[in-house]
């Protein structure tokens, strides 16, 4: 039997704020230059993964390859996601390596950075595995 890809994307939305990509069981982000992203952007968050994800746990993974800024205020509101069980940052930047320090006070849920999306997409299949072991528990 084959096994089916959980990587292939399903969709993609853009919007004037960023672009994001829907698969199985993450989320990937990618801001437009330039933009600051604010509280108010997660409400497009919020209805994405009530249709994509109802009841189904997601880790958000932002991949950085523009410039733009980010008020740290809005890891308060993604976090509030019930479902998202991690966050990834996805840039090799020395500069947002520091951001993504301030970034992860803000995030009460699992939050790293990583220089590759190969390297994020690991994590990403660990923490739902461990989110999945520790629910058959």
């Amino acid at each position: 039997m084959l096994k089916a890809n959980k990587n292939l994307m399903i969709t993609s939305y853009n919007f004037y704020f960023c672009h994001i990509e829907i698969y199985e069981d993450y989320v990937k982000a990618i801001m437009k230059e330039g933009i600051t992203v604010l509280p108010e952007h997660n409400d497009v968050l919020l209805l994405i993964t009530e249709k994509h994800f109802k009841n189904k746990p997601f880790v958000y993974i932002t991949h950085r390859i523009n410039s733009y800024a980010v008020n740290p205020t809005v890891y308060l509101e993604t976090a509030k996601i019930s479902n998202v069980i991690g966050f990834a940052v996805v840039s090799a930047d020395h500069r947002q390596k520091i951001q993504t320090k301030l970034e992860k006070a803000f995030f009460n849920k699992e939050f790293k950075q990583f220089d590759t999306m190969e390297l994020a997409l690991k994590w990403k299949d660990n923490m739902i595995k461990k989110y999945r072991n520790q629910k058959i528990v």
